[in-house]
């Protein structure tokens, strides 16, 4: 099971990163398909809600990588 939480970590660590830069692009091809300030102000706060989210899921995956979670 330690293995697995190991793995994990490693899959979150590389799914914050990747989410976020999949949502900036989708948010940038929104934006110019769409140039009005309702979709800009739109994406802008998706955008800055999920950075927070992706950076927990990225420390919650080192912890779970170092080990933090075998308790």
């Amino acid at each position: 099971m330690n293995l697995l939480k190991k793995w994990m970590g490693i899959v979150w660590i590389l799914l914050g990163p990747l989410s976020v830069y999949y949502l900036v692009k989708t948010a940038l091809h929104q934006v110019s398909v769409h140039p009005v300030i309702d979709t800009k102000i739109q994406w802008a706060v998706f955008v800055i809600v999920a950075i927070p989210i992706a950076i927990g899921l990225v420390i919650f995956g080192w912890y779970a990588v170092k080990g933090e979670y075998e308790k």
